[in-house]
């Protein structure tokens, strides 16, 4: 597995490459919307791609990671994550599996018609419940 870090360049430079393989231009755009709010909301988190998808860890420890369908955006808290939302999830009517949820691409093109809210919780969920680790999965 290659892991590439972020460094100085922006979110939009450091996941150009990975972002162009997202065929269809709105869906490009939301994607890179949404991993420049995380950037912004929780600036603690470090920015790199492993596994061939996004990811934000805090200090060595895995938060978030994100791929990418036709019909919608993954999203990956771990299992433990999506245990604690799935009843949030049915909420809202979200398809989920055992270890990501998936994010409907919004009709109207915007990013802030994603549950952003709810993706940051699943963040803060993270970030309070592996504050310290160092191992990189639970």
């Amino acid at each position: 597995m290659a892991v590439q870090h972020m460094s100085d360049e922006t979110i939009a430079e450091f996941f150009a490459e990975y972002l162009s393989h997202v065929d269809d231009d709105t869906q490009r755009a939301v994607a890179l919307e949404v991993l420049e709010w995380v950037h912004e909301r929780y600036p603690a988190l470090k920015v790199r791609i492993a596994w061939n998808q996004p990811m934000f860890t805090l200090g060595e420890t895995f938060i978030i990671g994100f791929s990418y369908a036709k019909k919608h955006m993954s999203i990956a808290p771990e299992r433990a994550g999506i245990e604690h939302f799935s009843e949030e999830f049915d909420h809202r009517g979200l398809s989920y599996g055992k270890m990501m949820v998936r994010f409907p691409w919004p009709a109207d093109g915007s990013a802030t018609s994603m549950p952003l809210d709810l993706l940051g919780e699943m963040i803060e969920f993270n970030m309070k419940e592996k504050e310290g680790m160092t191992k990189f999965w639970r």
